[in-house]
């Protein structure tokens, strides 16, 4: 901007009347402006640059911003694009390399069940190398072993020790010897509950072996916690304390508007559909179906914020999104049989807290044959298991705190206030600070008299790498009463007849057509035009070879790029966007939800009376 040393002389107003009489302006001519412009500046003045003459200080600054973003954008999406191309690769390489799981750390193979008399698709690992320490440097043969139970619903094995901050790096650093249960892309052609349930017990004895007098600590994930809840009740006298994280037992309960996965059942007229898809694939049920469920239910979060912080964050996120994403993207299958009782017994049926999933021939999960002690850990930022699924089904097997205390049990509960479904499992924090306070907790749990407890942990620091004495864990005695679900038993009980009605329906007069017109070949084409599926490969350089050139593209923008603050003021418009964008999204999925709610009250009855409370 041009200063002058100099002041203008003021006029008064006479005298500015007087010089317009007498002096009146003319227009300049295009020459006159030009040498108007290009005037030697006077001394003491600096000379302006060319754009800032013609625009002005203010507005060639906003000229600059928004070049700059310009170029920040062009930038990233180009990033943003290659890494979507490197995960469709990397998503295709894991697919030839036959789905093996992902575990950051070594690990020799005990047990393949697929050679048992009943075989299941199942096999145990034990972790043999943290980084360059080995079995010897790391185990305490003194403590306990784990073994880790990955969920098999929908993706491979992996998550519970895909990374160094996970539940097997925790233990391993505790001292614990610790071992994985993982299981294979294909199961074992018409393999049942059972079979899985008898290959897991076989597991179990094996670790406790090698073991002696050290019971096993069972961790089931998800899914795979009412595994071990079953494995608890089979194994009496067995297995030492059983860990539960985000795992669903009592399906029915749930709160209003806020959980409606649990009406999906009902809405789609029962296990039919399961069947169905599973007859399509030639007797498998694909595990993408289940994935993609998991980002329909809240797409603002588990599709729209996930690819949007890829973007906003891209110089720093690419490898975390396309590490998560190789385990994310690899999609198994389960058998005809097992979908068909997962979806019967616990989805629509919930007779896993009423006592009436069978185990084998003449045995039934009676969970007041439990007396391990048991620990759920349950979030209420996660939609899949609510708090209220998780610990629901407390209060129907044990009428109140004095007959759980009758029963010798003990249940520990603990709770985070904000962490998704996934967190829970996945996040290093997480992992650093609940789940190693759960495991040097574990002698002060097995020392708890009967009854239930909630488990809270005092970090006054904040941090989660602290160790005690830095932060401390308490247990205060909490009552059953205070768990009990107002839920629409009835309306769930007709959800339940009526999947029973469209079942035999279909088995009768559907199923052989469907059967009679599946080929392994169609089962195959149905697999990768899943969407799931198709959405990623479809960037793959395998399918899209002109793809390449943004290969190159991107590692020369890697090459020179200079990304803009955090402060700049379009980023932080940008961000604003995005949130807007992100609101107004989850204000429909909100409308979806009610919207299901109340098909689902004119269908079966009301659904407005409310979850479960937590004490």
């Amino acid at each position: 901007m041009t200063t002058s040393s100099t002041r203008t002389k003021a006029h008064t107003p006479s005298e500015r009347t007087h010089r317009s009489q007498t002096a009146p302006r003319t227009a300049k001519s295009p020459v006159e402006r030009q040498k108007a412009v290009s005037r030697p500046p006077a001394i003491g003045q600096r000379e302006a640059a060319w754009p800032e003459r013609v625009l002005g200080a203010a507005e060639l600054s906003s000229v600059q911003d928004f070049a700059a973003y310009q170029r920040d954008v062009l930038e990233r999406m180009i990033l943003f694009w290659d890494t979507l191309r490197e995960r469709a690769n990397n998503m295709l390489q894991h697919e030839r390399a036959g789905l093996p799981p992902l575990l950051d750390f070594k690990y020799e193979t005990l047990l393949d069940a697929r050679r048992f008399e009943r075989p299941a698709n199942y096999a145990l690992l034990r972790i043999t190398e943290v980084g360059e320490d080995c079995w010897d440097d790391c185990v305490d043969l003194e403590k306990p072993p784990v073994i880790v139970f990955d969920p098999r619903a929908g993706h491979g094995p992996g998550i519970g020790g895909f990374k160094r901050d996970s539940q097997v790096g925790v233990a391993m650093r505790e001292g614990h010897p610790v071992y994985f249960v993982i299981f294979f892309p294909e199961p074992v052609p018409g393999q049942t509950l059972d079979d899985v349930q008898h290959a897991l017990r076989r597991f179990i004895e094996e670790v406790a072996r090698r073991h002696p007098g050290k019971p096993p600590v069972l961790y089931g994930n998800c899914q795979a916690g009412w595994a071990v809840t079953l494995l608890s009740a089979d194994c009496e006298g067995l297995v030492g304390p059983a860990v539960l994280n985000g795992s669903p037992i009592s399906y029915w309960a749930g709160e209003p508007g806020v959980n409606p996965m649990r009406l999906a059942g009902g809405l789609l007229g029962g296990a039919w559909l399961a069947h169905l898809t599973a007859d399509l694939g030639d007797g498998r049920f694909d595990g993408a179906w289940l994935a993609q469920n998991f980002e329909t239910l809240k797409p603002e979060k588990a599709i729209f914020e996930k690819y949007v912080h890829l973007f906003a964050n891209i110089d720093t996120e690419r490898e975390r999104f396309l590490d998560f994403e190789r385990w994310w993207n690899g999609f198994y299958f389960l058998s005809r049989e097992e979908i068909i009782a997962i979806v019967e017994n616990l989805f629509i049926g919930n007779k896993l807290e009423e006592g009436q999933v069978r185990i084998c021939e003449g045995c039934w999960a009676d969970l007041r044959r439990i007396r391990n002690p048991l620990v759920i850990f349950a979030s209420y930022g996660d939609n899949i298991t609510p708090p209220h699924q998780a610990l629901g089904w407390i209060p129907v097997v044990y009428k109140d705190t004095d007959d759980l205390r009758r029963a010798g049990q003990r249940i520990i509960y603990l709770t985070n206030p904000h962490v998704g479904h996934l967190g829970i499992f996945v996040s290093a924090r997480v992992a650093r600070l609940e789940h190693r306070a759960i495991l040097e907790s574990l002698d002060e749990i097995e020392a708890l008299a009967p009854g239930l407890y909630e488990m809270k942990i005092d970090n006054p620091s904040g941090d989660p790498d602290c160790h005690k004495p830095s932060y401390s864990v308490r247990f205060e005695p909490r009552n059953v009463e205070d768990l009990k679900a107002d839920y629409p038993r009835d309306a769930f009980e007709r959800v339940r007849q009526v999947s029973e009605m469209s079942e035999a329906f279909y088995s009768t007069f559907v199923r052989p057509w469907v059967q009679s017109l599946t080929t392994p070949w169609s089962a195959e084409m149905l697999k990768w035009l899943h969407p799931m599926r198709s959405s990623r490969y479809l960037l793959s350089e395998a399918f899209n070879p002109g793809i390449r050139g943004l290969a190159l593209l991107a590692e020369t923008v890697a090459q020179n790029r200079q990304s803009l603050p955090a402060s700049h003021p379009l980023i932080e418009r940008e961000r604003a966007a995005f949130a807007a964008t992100g609101e107004v999204l989850e204000n429909g999925r909100k409308a979806r939800d009610a919207a299901y709610e109340q098909a689902f009250g004119l269908l079966y009855g009301d659904t407005s009376r409310g979850g479960a409370r937590n004490g």
